[in-house]
């Protein structure tokens, strides 16, 4: 059964996500991992079967390597995506958040670490192809089909127990999915809305992650005390 996570186990985590791959990931590290992310059980044949949400991985971890290879280590990234196994940064109790939202997906940090990993939250598509969903049009009006409220929803599941929240995103009004973001946290968890601290409009394309999480630790500073416990405006 899944157990406590530990900051030996957060290195880990950010290893696996690390770009390029990192290369010094020891197995016995790996496998503490998972087993505090996932259920982990070793098969007669001395593989390991990973199972998380209604994901499964089977791993065969060579006895004689005390290092996974990058192979491996792709894997289970690939496995933790698709299971919404959590960043362990994006959930901490208390944590000063940044989410970075577009139609396609929201990366939610932990604004107050240096290469904080984010989770990455995709938008529903029925039909498999990866669409923009902000893009479909109706057929008939000619009119936006309305955007998908599970996105929204995941996104603000990952936001419960955050102490305050800032919001990068492009655009503003029924084309900015950071404005709709903002509206649906009004609508429907307004004790989440309280503590969105600021809405910033950035061209999120042409910024690097170390330069976003720049920018969120630049404006969580600039706050005075009294400023983090305001609603925006």
């Amino acid at each position: 059964m899944p157990t406590q996570m530990t900051m030996s186990h957060r290195n880990t985590y950010e290893a696996i996500f690390q770009h390029p791959a990192a290369r010094n990931v020891h197995w016995r590290d790996v496998r503490s991992l998972l087993a505090a992310l996932a259920d982990v059980a070793e098969e007669p044949n001395g593989s390991l079967k990973i199972s998380l949400g209604d994901q499964t991985l089977v791993l065969r971890p060579a006895r004689d390597k005390d290092v996974a290879e990058i192979e491996e280590l792709m894997k289970i990234r690939h496995f933790l995506e698709r299971s919404g196994g959590a960043s362990p940064d994006s959930v901490a109790d208390g944590a000063h958040l940044l989410v970075v939202i577009d139609h396609r997906e929201a990366r939610v940090y932990r604004a107050e670490l240096r290469g904080s990993v984010p989770q990455r939250i995709t938008p529903y598509d029925p039909h498999g192809f990866g669409r923009y969903l902000h893009y479909v049009q109706d057929e008939s009006h000619g009119q936006r089909k309305p955007e998908r409220k599970s996105f929204y929803e995941a996104v603000a599941k990952t936001l419960h127990d955050a102490e305050r929240i800032l919001v990068f995103g492009s655009g503003t009004g029924t084309s900015s999915a950071m404005d709709q973001l903002l509206a649906g946290l009004q609508r429907w968890h307004p004790r989440i809305a309280e503590r969105v601290v600021g809405r910033v409009i950035v061209d999120q394309q042409h910024l690097t992650e170390n330069q976003l999480l720049a920018q969120a630790r630049h404006f969580y500073a600039k706050l005075a005390p009294k400023e983090l416990t305001a609603h925006p405006a």
